[in-house]
Formats: C-alpha cells, sequence, structure tokens
C-alpha cells in the first residue's frame, strides 16, 4: 500500500454488485471497502496479474505476519529465559568475578563425560 499518509478522496461508480462483493470480501477480511479499494489499485498499479495472485499475495502477508509475531514471542522468551540467568549468575558471583567459574553449578553427567577423556 502507498506510504503516503495523505488521503484524496475520489468518487467513481460501481454497479451494485461489484459493491455488493466489495463489501462482503471487506467483512470477511476486517477491512472496509474503502480499503479494500486502495489495496486492489496498488495491485493493479504495481502489476499484480490477477484476482488469484491477490489472495495468494495476501495469504503469504498474513502467514508472515503470524510468523514474525511467533518469532518476536520466542525472543521475548529467550530474552527472559537469558535474564533470569544472568540475574542467577550475578547472585552466584557475589561481586567475585575471579571466582564465578569455580561457583557455577555443572550437571553431574557433564563431569564424569569431562572425566572419561
Amino acid at each position: 500500500m502507498d506510504t503516503d499518509t495523505t488521503m484524496e478522496v475520489t468518487n467513481f461508480h460501481l454497479g451494485r454488485n461489484q459493491k455488493a462483493e466489495l463489501r462482503k470480501r471487506a467483512q470477511a477480511r476486517g477491512t472496509n471497502v474503502a480499503e479494500e479499494l486502495r489495496n486492489a489499485v496498488d495491485a493493479y498499479l504495481s502489476g499484480v496479474a490477477s484476482s488469484e495472485d491477490l489472495e495468494l499475495l495476501d495469504v503469504a502477508t498474513r502467514k508472515a505476519q503470524a510468523d514474525i509475531a511467533e518469532m518476536a514471542e520466542q525472543l521475548d522468551e529467550t530474552n527472559r529465559r537469558a535474564d533470569r540467568i544472568f540475574a542467577e549468575l550475578e547472585q552466584l558471583r557475589g561481586g567475585r568475578p575471579a571466582e564465578l567459574a569455580s561457583e557455577i553449578s555443572v550437571p553431574a553427567n557433564a563431569k564424569a563425560k569431562r572425566g572419561s577423556h
């Protein structure tokens, strides 16, 4: 869609069926008729060839948005985990950075693996 936020009012005539179909489409997609028309003009100007192309582009866009939201949540969870780890390390360190390595607990199976080398 055009990134220019200034809108100009433009009037044109649609057939009754065209207007009814636009209303149905807008309702199904959670938009409005004006937004559907702007999207159609953008698609026309960008050279999208058919309504099937538009539908595929719309599906891909919605999928990408969902994937990005999922990745953002995963990153948030990773950051929360990192914050907890850093807080725990700070507690263990107790202001003594040189002693930090000896105070970090190593799982028993990791100690066994180290000893077997």
